[in-house]
């Protein structure tokens, strides 16, 4: 059993959000909900979630991954710099770091992509070879402890990467 910070903040994509959130709990994971504040949220197509707590106050030591949600949510969490911070300690210990859609933008802010292969939604692809990424146009890529995924289509392929990861930590 891992624990996992899922970030939220208003308008995330909903089924970025809550398909890999279930398989992982599915799966027998904790998967924390964590946005500025504990409180309602609403996804872009109006499906609310409730974190449960701050990614102010979250301890990166506490857990083996993180996850972050497409939509535009991206746009407004890479302006914390504890979440950035919170991405690039996942990153210095090789834990789990899953982003889909437009979550590249809070990986770009964080300064990690540099030389990593990645895919997003086309829409920010330019964003990630800025960063120094190596953009891919596939439903899934793997690279050591960071996977990424296109859009929603794509979530059965990116929840299971996300699953059989957590299996081998």
């Amino acid at each position: 059993m891992k624990k996992i910070l899922q970030l939220v903040s208003d308008d995330f994509e909903d089924l970025e959000l809550w398909c890999p959130v279930m398989r992982l709990r599915e799966e027998g994971h904790i998967v924390d909900l964590a946005a500025e504040k504990p409180g309602k949220y609403c996804g872009k197509y109006g499906v609310p979630c409730e974190a449960e707590i701050s990614f102010l106050d979250a301890d990166p030591d506490d857990y083996d991954g993180i996850l972050v949600p497409g939509g535009w949510a991206p746009d407004k969490l890479r302006r914390f710099p504890e979440v950035l911070s919170f991405v690039r300690k996942m990153d210095e210990d090789n834990k789990l770091i899953g982003e889909i859609c437009h979550a590249g933008w809070v990986l770009i802010s964080a300064g990690i992509l540099k030389g990593r292969r990645v895919t997003s939604t086309p829409g920010i692809r330019d964003d990630m070879e800025n960063a120094g990424a190596i953009w891919e146009d596939s439903a899934l890529v793997v690279d050591g402890n960071l996977i990424s995924a296109r859009r929603p289509p794509d979530i059965p392929e990116y929840s299971r990467a996300l699953a059989m990861f957590l299996k081998k930590c």
